[in-house]
């Protein structure tokens, strides 16, 4: 095809599917009046975050002078609006830190703060503390409150561990970003700490002040950049957003006790200060007719207000007024600890207390007894019996604890699991389901239970009577004594091979045999533990199709009790099957027994499991895409993603697969500025999957501008050069000349052509694909080296012209990747022209002419609504009319 044609670039962007136009940051100083506009748009793209962070990065870099010197950025015009561009997009968001926090790094939003500050005319060179707020202009105090706000919520914020980063500006090379952001967030924590008690003095003071506050809004702002601030407008009382100062103490009160809880981890009576300022956020909160202006987290004030309580004491257990935790709080202070199990009991029947807050307190006791508290054994037990019995009674897996509780029980456990189970029920008309949760636990006990005489006293017991059918208790009794009478028989000492009574193998073959078909994790423990009452040997061998990736077989296998290493095995392994086969439900409730299981004695395998079923939910939602939905993933789940990309953990094992897939995740719903920005260099440097995504990424986020994607094109360009490339290898021949040997099995680039490519068939995103086959069009036509019949893509400009080492290139292997790749492109989006006109050029110069005649028509029709108008001169190019008349 003609160059004409290969450098065509503009007019097709739009036909991209899912791809529409991104406003881009210089036409906000060309037109003054789009950003409002551009703002006020139900999904603007970009963002408001990304506008801020474009905005400050273009004002924030450096210039060269004459001598080719890096100079600070230049204080002009164009970087003061950009500045104030920055601050109007964060007066549009209302000043709301939540938000700020969330999409900004420390630095940006350090900056833009800052710039705040100025135009607000805060007196410069003055401390913060020193300033009476109640003297100075409406927005000038406002500013100055903000910032603060800031400084003790950054210092909160930073003290949570593995924080994840978020975007910023860019003054170095993509391999440095991450270490500069890093080194200039460590500095600015430093300073905010050291001033630390300054910003708590200025909040104070803010809540001495009784009138109402008013904040910068886009046309204060506006009039500061028409210098209209000089006649006092922007100062007045009445300029900018009102907050009244109920509004603005709420949020205060939150932000300083959110600081002095977080101080109380090293001064205890700081925590009761922070009790003080959430009792007057939330009575605050009461008395708000109104809280738009109010940015806090109403479930984590619960949490702090709860913690603090519990922290300082301030609860009566005898109070009706105090929550439920309060009261088991204060009861294990004063060390009522059946009066905590009553507690407990009750709760089965109201189901007040979180489930997560029982398993804390069961937690918390059995720590003390770690640490050598005694007489607490029973405690321990009995917690665990009620929070079992609360599982049982909404659905709930019973814990392994519990199940290991079973295994050899006394009858006075036994007695209190009864009596439990029968409090748990006292309603007048408990509904159906519980009762029918409750028949299945009781018949589960009977099933756990060895010895015939605890078995005879849940069978004898009344609810067990009043549960189940006659039926059913004649079953499961006679059920027991047939598999008592076989572990009995079973476990002689040392029996020969002909010993063994014949049930007693037809029995084990049976539940071998459920064992292998069960997806239930609860039937398949039952399982295992019957098994292991009747044979020692290892039941993970059972089914030569069991198969756990070999990085985690060391760490499971090396689990000493027997039978929670096949649990484990197992669970993952028909985890794992369930996936292959895209049944994601019982895929997590496998997944989900198995975390509960390793959660409670091998933290590596915990986070082995939740990679896992991060893996699993990727699979899931990229499956979900793939056959047409449109939902975007939830924002807990790319968090999770982001989390896994940064996360670093030694000793830990890691499947490359996992990765792979979060890139790919991560490219196919256009998270590029993470990829771009965030990702640390040693990940990029190790792993050649966190290197090509971010290669990708950047070409792609680059592409609207001219010329600028040309130098990260170029290093993707030399990477897949190298996936391409084989070794060769110099070698005399009997004439004496030198000939040149290509090694095609070891490929040099960071990834082997196979893993490539399947890691190309994994991508969904158009921009993405269009790039790729771009990049191999124009390698294809170089290692061709036919002038004549040339393939056409898009964006081919931005690509070199000529290798330097052509001969190191296969050029089987090119030509193969391309067809592939365009190939699977289109099973994607069949009405690609683009892609349509590009598999069409593929089949002309490969001398498939009526393939290609087919592929022209289906691309002029699909721009042409099946030739009732025109075809785009685009589209059909001279060249392609030229060429129907080979046909």
């Amino acid at each position: 095809m003609s160059v004409e044609a290969a450098d065509r670039v503009a007019a097709v962007v739009s036909s991209w599917p899912g791809t529409p136009l991104q406003t881009s940051w210089f036409e906000f100083l060309l037109d003054g009046s789009l950003l409002e506009k551009h703002l006020q748009k139900s999904n603007p793209d970009p963002t408001p975050v990304q506008l801020i962070i474009q905005f400050l990065e273009q004002a924030s870099k450096p210039s060269v002078n004459e001598q080719n010197q890096v100079q600070p950025p230049a204080d002009n015009r164009r970087n003061r609006t950009l500045k104030l561009l920055a601050l109007k997009v964060a007066a549009h968001m209302k000043w709301d830190l939540d938000v700020l926090e969330k999409g900004l790094t420390i630095p940006v939003l350090n900056m833009l703060l800052n710039e705040l500050l100025c135009v607000s005319k805060v007196p410069p060179g003055v401390k913060h503390v020193d300033l009476d707020l109640s003297t100075l202009p409406p927005t000038t105090a406002m500013g100055v409150i903000i910032y603060n706000r800031w400084a003790i919520r950054t210092i909160v914020l930073s003290s949570f561990p593995e924080k994840q980063t978020k975007p910023g500006p860019h003054q170095m090379n993509m391999l440095s970003i991450v270490q500069q952001e890093k080194e200039m967030t460590e500095n600015i924590l430093t300073v905010l700490k050291e001033q630390a008690a300054d910003s708590i003095s200025v909040l104070e003071g803010a809540l001495q002040l009784k009138k109402d506050f008013y904040v910068h809004t886009l046309r204060t702002l506006d009039l500061l950049a028409a210098d209209a601030a000089a006649n006092g407008e922007t100062e007045s009382s009445t300029a900018g957003l009102c907050i009244s100062a109920d509004e603005l103490h709420c949020q205060v009160h939150y932000d300083l006790g959110g600081i002095f809880f977080q101080q109380g981890c090293t001064d205890q009576p700081a925590h009761e200060k922070a009790r003080d300022h959430f009792r007057q956020t939330k009575e605050l909160l009461k008395k708000l007719d109104s809280t738009i202006h109010v940015h806090l987290d109403e479930k984590r004030l619960a949490g702090y207000w709860n913690a603090c309580k519990a922290l300082t004491g301030d609860c009566d257990p005898s109070d009706s007024q105090t929550l439920p935790y309060d009261q088991i709080n204060s009861l294990i202070r004063a060390c009522n600890y059946q009066a905590v199990i009553e507690a407990f009991i009750k709760d089965n029947v109201s189901r007040s207390l979180p489930n997560h807050f029982r398993r804390s307190v069961l937690r918390e006791f059995l720590y003390k007894v770690q640490q050598g508290e005694s007489g607490l054994d029973e405690v321990c037990h009995k917690i665990c019996v009620c929070n079992a019995i609360r599982d049982a009674l909404e659905g709930e897996i019973l814990s392994v604890r519990f199940q290991q509780l079973l295994l050899k029980p006394s009858k006075r456990i036994v007695d209190f699991i009864l009596e439990v189970c029968t409090r748990s029920l006292e309603k007048d008309c408990p509904p159906e389901t519980s009762r029918r949760n409750m028949a299945n636990f009781m018949k589960t006990l009977c099933e756990s239970l060895e010895e015939l005489s605890l078995v005879f006293m849940v069978s004898s017991h009344k609810l067990f009577m009043e549960l189940l059918k006659e039926e059913e208790r004649k079953v499961l009794v006679e059920q027991m004594r047939k598999r008592s009478a076989t572990i009995n028989l079973s476990a002689k000492p040392l029996p020969s091979f002909y010993d063994i009574p014949a049930s007693a193998s037809v029995n084990i073959g049976q539940l071998e045999q459920q064992l292998i078909l069960s997806l239930e994790p609860r039937r398949i423990r039952q399982i295992l533990i019957e098994l292991h009452g009747m044979a020692e040997r290892p039941f993970w061998r059972v089914n030569s199709k069991w198969e756990v990736p070999s990085d985690y077989i060391n760490v499971i296998l090396s689990i000493k009790d027997n039978l929670t290493k096949d649990l484990v095995y197992i669970l993952m392994a028909k985890g794992l099957h369930c996936i292959s086969i895209k049944d994601f439900g019982h895929a997590r409730q496998l997944f989900s027994a198995c975390l509960e299981l390793v959660t409670e004695f091998s933290p590596k395998l915990r986070q082995v499991m939740l990679n896992e079923m991060l893996l699993l939910e990727v699979r899931a939602h990229e499956t979900m895409a793939a056959e047409g939905s449109k939902e975007r993933p939830p924002p807990d789940l790319v968090s999770r993603v982001r989390g896994y990309l940064e996360m670093r953990i030694h000793d830990l094992p890691l499947r490359q697969v996992v990765g792979e897939e979060c890139v790919a995740f991560m490219l196919n719903w256009r998270e590029n500025d993470y990829l771009t920005l965030q990702v640390p260099p040693s990940l990029v440097m190790n792993n050649p999957y966190i290197k090509l995504g971010q290669l990708l990424a950047s070409t792609c986020k680059e592409l609207p501008g001219p010329k600028e994607s040309r130098r990260t094109a170029k290093e993707l360009w030399d990477v897949v050069v190298q996936i391409c490339s084989v070794s060769i290898q110099h070698k005399r021949n009997n004439d004496g000349r030198v000939g040149l040997i290509k090694q095609r099995e070891s490929s040099m680039g960071i990834l082997h052509r196979s893993k490539f490519i399947t890691f190309i068939k994994k991508l969904r995103e158009p921009l993405v694909l269009t790039t790729l086959i771009s990049l191999f069009v124009r390698l294809h036509s170089i290692v061709r080296d036919d002038i004549v019949n040339e393939v056409t893509a898009e964006h081919l400009s931005i690509w070199p012209s000529s290798l330097p080492n052509i001969q190191a290139v296969d050029v089987e292997a090119v030509a193969v990747t391309v067809k592939e790749l365009v190939s699977y492109a289109l099973t994607l989006n069949p009405n690609n022209q683009s892609w349509l006109i590009t598999q069409a050029d593929i089949y002309f110069v490969t001398n498939q002419y009526s393939a290609a005649l087919n592929l022209y028509l289906q691309a002029g029709a699909v721009c042409s609504d099946f030739f009732t108008k025109a075809v785009p001169p685009d589209v059909y190019t001279d060249q392609i009319y030229h060429i129907s008349g080979f046909f």
